[in-house]
């Protein structure tokens, strides 16, 4: 019988595994009830003064800790009070007489001080801490007050103790209607906590095992083939110089991951409109449709180039950079329309040190120019009148401002020269030395800010990838496109600093700043 294969049998096997251990978890968690159930974790009991069971000093103190009362065998408690269950906990659901909800007992100590803390996003439990509902201490007793928590809700207390010993015994008490107080394990700061449960381990090691054993069989019966979707051939990857270092490393795991097919990739970056440019003509002097070239661009394609397709990849953010001695973290956009105008020839002008301003900016075919011009200006910038960035070849010009070939030129210019400010993709300006980021209207250089939809920072555009019309399925660069677009291009392009346009993040916002 030829379903009696080792493959399918291991499969089979595998498949039956895995749905009675989904059966047996669906019956604990019905059978188990975690309706309403607070838990509290000890996640620290650390000594601050001697040693009270042999007298010796186990630890140097100054300051406060060395002159208050009570420090020489105070001891510090952090604790965690969550809910764990799967249902809300109201403050009628505490039962307890009084005021108060919850008591902690902190066996043979007595409490000195007590700071909540909480998460910011649930900051307002904090209004519930008061005395009016509750919350005192008295030698080891805390009495902490009925404290709404919605599932996965947690707050802690920082105790500060004096006597008794760490490790003596910790217990809050609470009488939870329809529920249960237990106390959780935590690991210590030493100790490096369990990914896994028990049970959940031993499922994981199981189904492992059995997928293990089909991959060797069916590796062993069959060379592995290519990863789908592997082209050969030669493919140029052009535009821009910002974006170059993802091309780079996207193209070198592509050639590794398709070895078998020998692609050859050349990344081959002079600006985003050069790389127009440089697409537009191949694509009217090839005689078989889409050359095989991609051009990236720092922003949308200029109008009246219908041939171009166009393959939104990822949202980049940009950054002001200015060298480290200017003693400026933040300016305004008016402020940089003025230094861009030539109105500000003086940093001193603006709050900061006793410098000329020097602009060290991209030649015309830099793309990070262009949407630093659209973004930000919102015209151009004054014509250049320097060669080496340090002298005025027109003296009638109020400012020195060069141009440059790189994003690379541009740092290592601004950070050589006193006085001098530039623009850069955001991931190479943060490695620089030299210089540093500035802050738009207060507003940081992020791609967090961006991925969350927090950000008003304005120098931020879509990076774009162009062929000449629509290549082929089985092309190389149709191929690329793809594997820049999933996987290992995300995550490379995440590596970067930027945000890819195929996560459930990022396509939103390629989508707006598009419109």
């Amino acid at each position: 019988m030829e379903w009696l294969s080792a493959e399918n049998l291991v499969a089979v096997g595998t498949a039956i595994l895995g749905i009675v251990a989904s059966a047996v978890m669906i019956w604990y968690e019905r059978r188990v009830p975690r309706r309403k159930r607070i838990g509290y974790r000890v996640q620290l009991d650390a000594p601050i003064g001697d040693d009270p069971r042999s007298g010796r000093r186990i630890n140097r103190r100054v300051g406060w800790f060395d002159t208050a009362a009570g420090m020489t065998d105070a001891s510090m408690v952090l604790l965690r009070v969550e809910n764990d269950g799967s249902g809300t906990i109201g403050r009628e659901d505490y039962q307890n007489p009084g005021t108060h909800g919850m008591t902690v007992e902190f066996e043979g100590r007595t409490i000195l001080g007590v700071s909540v803390t909480q998460p910011t996003v649930t900051s307002h439990l904090i209004e519930h801490f008061t005395a009016e509902r509750g919350f005192a201490y008295r030698d080891g007793t805390l009495d902490l007050p009925r404290v709404p928590l919605n599932r996965g809700a947690y707050f802690k207390l920082l105790v500060l103790l004096a006597g008794g010993s760490v490790g003596d015994g910790i217990e809050l008490r609470c009488d939870l209607s329809d529920g249960e107080v237990h106390r959780n394990r935590s690991a210590t700061p030493d100790e490096k906590a369990p990914l896994f449960s028990r049970a959940a381990r031993l499922i994981t090691i199981t189904l492992t095992l059995c997928v293990v054993a089909l991959a060797v069989i069916v590796v062993a019966q069959d060379d592995s083939p290519p990863p789908i979707g592997c082209e050969g051939g030669s493919l140029t990857l052009t535009g821009s110089t910002a974006f170059a270092p993802v091309l780079r490393e996207v193209a070198r795991a592509y050639e590794e991951d398709c070895a078998a097919d020998d692609p050859r990739i050349e990344v081959d970056a002079h600006g985003s409109a050069s790389g127009i440019r440089r697409l537009l003509a191949a694509g009217a002097e090839s005689e078989h449709g889409s050359p095989p070239l991609v051009a990236l661009s720092d922003g949308p394609k200029p109008g009246g180039t219908p041939e171009l397709r166009e393959n939104r990849v990822a949202v980049s953010v940009f950054a002001l950079v200015v060298h480290e001695d200017v003693g400026l973290r933040d300016l305004s956009t008016a402020d940089v329309r003025r230094l861009y105008r030539g109105e500000i020839t003086n940093w001193s002008e603006l709050g900061g040190s006793d410098l000329p301003v020097r602009l060290v900016s991209r030649d015309a075919n830099s793309g990070t120019r262009q949407v630093f011009q659209r973004r930000v200006l919102g015209r151009g910038e004054i014509a250049h009148s320097s060669v080496d960035c340090v002298h005025k070849d027109d003296p009638a010009a109020p400012v020195v401002r060069c141009e440059l070939g790189s994003t690379k030129e541009v740092l290592t210019t601004v950070a050589a020269l006193p006085g001098a400010i530039g623009y850069s993709e955001l991931n190479l300006a943060g490695r620089a030395r030299g210089l540093h980021r500035l802050d738009l209207d207060g507003h940081p250089a992020s791609v967090d800010a961006i991925e969350d939809g927090t950000g008003s920072y304005p120098y931020q555009e879509i990076e774009y990838a162009y062929t000449y019309g629509r290549p082929p399925r089985d092309s190389l660069a149709s191929s690329f496109l793809t594997y820049l677009a999933r996987g290992i291009g995300q995550d490379v392009i995440r590596t970067h600093g930027h945000l890819p346009c195929w996560t459930p993040e990022g396509t939103g916002r390629c989508a707006r700043r598009a419109g």
